[in-house]
């Protein structure tokens, strides 16, 4: 019966791991010729995992695999993020690939295998299952990351990612040893009743959680450990660089969430003093420093920290309605960077790509729709209502207010005013510039599709915001079940 149980549970890890292995067989032996097909099968396997994590994920919590992994509400939700992130990467870099030759059955493969990881993140419960889900992804992202390996800009972004993310593991596993030195247990469960038992926690476990706190804020690309962020995202292929955006981030801030509130919840007076400080200064140097950037790519990276810093406001609250908040953020601002993404994968003139802001002038009188959906993207990135992005950062604030984090939330929306500044500045080059560079057309199939979901959550959420909200409650209680 616990077998059933464990296959019945852990489905969707299962289905994804041996479908990226016979897709892996697959290009072995069908060869290059086969990479578009290998990438639409890679989606496919990827849509069925969706509907295996819909189907496999019980009323209850319930662990599975010796008490290593977990699967309840919160899991799923996040999945079906992560799902959501890496199908519509995968698709967009369809057309990408090709034009740059780096059409290779590996790249998709690659996305399943880095997805898996995420998922078995998500699921863990235990910090040993916690750091192989870690590293199965970090492994597949490290090789996406140089995929293109002619560029010497691709080539640095992998390995600044790798020799970065190294040390981060180091840190998690430092800080997972001492923790298990002093607390006598890994799990998750063993953890939050040893704290809840003994009122004075080892000053070994204080330490332990501060380490493991850090690798987390690496992953998630928080201050101070975002260093890779903007030079990994200029020189990552487009589409892997969206991808790095959506999915690894929610998977990591998913982790990030579970870990702290379920083993280390009882010392949350201990560690929301370091959320509080890493969210402040994600969300001013991601704010401040994104003003100068000339690179389209480049400023993203530094929105990127600064939204994290935003998601973090909500975490800070250590409470029900906190982890509400960033789980809604984090399924809108997935719609907003893919879809932002998608609008600079559409900066090409004569078959090359261009990343330079500058580029964008004129771009309302060469091709005023797209120019209107980046726009779109813009000003909710922004916080303008009644766009999504304004209701993300609405939940994860209202939060903290509840929490009495006061001067957290004013920071926060004074950060979002500086913010505001850069996205605006591109609508104005978008419009009021004279044009420098005519886009190339068409888009593309793949593109235009991508454009019209993202576009149509972010600009029509206000209408119909009830399965995002009912199912981010329901998640979020799942984690506080008190």
């Amino acid at each position: 019966m616990d077998y059933l149980q464990n296959l019945t549970l852990a489905l969707p890890e299962i289905w994804l791991a041996v479908c990226g292995m016979a897709l892996l067989m697959i290009g072995v032996f069908a060869g290059e010729s086969a990479a578009r097909v290998i990438s639409w099968l890679s989606a496919l396997a990827l849509v069925v995992a969706g509907v295996l994590v819909v189907f496999a994920t019980p009323d209850r919590s319930s662990t599975a695999l010796g008490g290593l992994f977990i699967t309840d509400s919160f899991g799923a939700f996040m999945k079906l993020l992560v799902l959501a992130g890496s199908i519509l990467s995968l698709v967009m870099s369809l057309d990408y690939n090709e034009r740059e030759k780096i059409a290779r059955f590996e790249f998709p493969v690659l996305f399943v295998f880095a997805t898996t990881g995420m998922f078995m993140m998500i699921s863990a419960n235990d910090l040993i299952s916690l750091y192989i889900g870690l590293e199965l992804q970090n492994l597949s992202l490290y090789v996406v990351a140089s995929f293109q390996r002619d560029s010497i800009r691709s080539t640095e972004a992998g390995l600044k990612y790798f020799v970065l993310g190294a040390l981060s593991s180091g840190l998690l596993l430092y800080g997972a040893s001492l923790v298990y030195g002093f607390a006598g247990t890994t799990r998750f469960g063993g953890l939050a009743h040893m704290l809840i038992a003994h009122n004075s926690p080892a000053l070994g476990v204080i330490i332990g959680i501060v380490f493991i706190a850090a690798a987390l804020a690496f992953k998630v690309s928080a201050v101070p450990f975002h260093m890779w962020t903007p030079d990994v995202y200029e020189g990552a292929p487009t589409p892997v660089t969206a991808f790095f955006a959506a999915a690894p981030k929610i998977a990591a801030l998913a982790l990030f969430v579970r870990v702290l509130i379920e083993p280390f919840g009882p010392l949350v007076a201990q560690w929301q003093q370091i959320i509080v400080f890493i969210s402040i200064a994600s969300m001013a140097l991601g704010s401040y420093a994104a003003i100068n950037q000339k690179n389209i790519k480049r400023l993203m990276a530094y929105s990127s920290i600064a939204n994290v810093g935003y998601v973090l406001v909500g975490l800070a609250a250590g409470n029900e309605a906190g982890v509400r908040g960033v789980m809604i953020y984090m399924a809108i601002y997935l719609a907003m960077v893919i879809g932002a993404f998608a609008c600079i994968l559409c900066m090409r003139e004569n078959g090359r790509y261009i990343e330079t802001i500058e580029d964008l002038a004129g771009l309302s009188h060469t091709q005023p729709l797209l120019a209107a959906v980046f726009g779109v993207f813009l000003f909710s990135l922004a916080g303008i209502p009644p766009l999504a992005g304004f209701f993300g950062k609405l939940y994860v604030f209202l939060a903290a207010i509840e929490a009495k984090l006061y001067a957290l939330a004013v920071i926060g929306v004074l950060t979002s005013v500086v913010g505001a500044y850069y996205y605006v500045r591109i609508v104005k080059i978008m419009y009021f510039d004279e044009p420098t560079v005519r886009f190339d057309r068409p888009l593309g199939a793949p593109i235009s599709a991508v454009l019209t979901v993202t576009g149509l959550v972010t600009l029509l959420f206000f209408a119909y915001p009830a399965p995002i909200l009912a199912g981010a409650k329901l998640a979020a209680a799942t984690l506080f079940p008190g």
